[in-house]
């Protein structure tokens, strides 16, 4: 009487399962690919670009041409490092939209079916999506925030009222700006991940980033000194001030206030995208 026996795993049979194994690096790779491959990421990264550049060039060639008229109290607190890098405020608009798109992309084409076939885990999807989009959207806000500082700056030398990247807390200004706006492009991966929806996702960010403070200049006065500082955009944007003004977090208070926030989301959209189907 024989006993049977199991085979042997080869050397072969080894190295094919392991090419086939899913690993995080993989998914990585193939969310860069999507990331890449789409013409939307170009022409919002671009929009976002522009926006910067172009309304660092005309703020502050709008101050310098006005300066010698300007009452003695604005030149004063006037922020040479916060005025060329004004342009943020357009540009979260496209980074905003760009991060609910990169998720909510593959839900209206049914990508994401197969994208989900490929790694029943799923998680390991929405952490390849934040670190791509996170990481390509800091680069290019930070060359964005460098060519609109500098741009800025060469309007304003007319007035000899220019400031220098080694003048103290404008690096933080610089950079924290960048880091500010891919907060605000994460937030909208998270969004996208929770509502699944385009407009859904969009709105949200929206509502979130501006509807929430003008919905608190109705409210008195005393609730806005004490609510304020803590909205998303509102504590995020202490980032891109020189110094932050009565009843403001100052910078890095803020932004991880706003830090606190994008994690929330983020958790919440892990939690739907573990339970709900494709």
């Amino acid at each position: 009487m024989s006993t049977a026996t199991a085979p042997t795993p080869t050397a072969s049979s080894t190295a094919a399962a392991n090419r086939g194994k899913v690993t995080q690096s993989r998914v990585l790779k193939s969310e860069w690919i999507k990331f890449c491959s789409l013409r939307s990421t170009y022409i919002t990264l671009l929009v976002a670009v522009i926006s910067m550049i172009g309304i660092a060039l005309l703020a502050c060639w709008g101050t310098a041409n006005r300066w010698p008229h300007l009452p003695m109290a604005e030149k004063i607190g006037f922020d040479a490092a916060g005025r060329s890098i004004d342009g943020y405020v357009l540009a979260q608009l496209a980074v905003g939209v760009l991060g609910v798109l990169v998720v909510t992309g593959e839900y209206s084409t049914g990508m994401i079916r197969a994208t989900l076939s490929a790694v029943p885990k799923r998680l390991p999807v929405l952490w390849a999506k934040l670190a791509v989009f996170g990481s390509v959207t800091l680069v290019v806000t930070a060359v964005a925030s460098l060519l609109s500082f500098f741009a800025g700056q060469s309007m304003l030398a007319s007035q000899h009222i220019q400031t220098t990247l080694s003048a103290s807390g404008v690096p933080r200004v610089v950079f924290g700006t960048a880091l500010y706006l891919t907060l605000v492009g994460l937030f909208g991966v998270a969004m996208g991940t929770v509502t699944r929806s385009t407009p859904g996702g969009i709105a949200s960010v929206f509502g979130m980033l501006f509807v929430l403070p003008l919905i608190l200049h109705a409210l008195p006065s005393s609730w806005i000194n004490d609510i304020g500082p803590y909205l998303p955009s509102n504590a995020g944007q202490a980032l891109t001030v020189l110094h932050s003004e009565p009843h403001q977090l100052s910078a890095w208070p803020g932004c991880g206030v706003f830090a606190l926030y994008v994690v929330v989301v983020i958790v919440a959209g892990a939690v739907v995208l573990k339970r709900r189907d494709a």
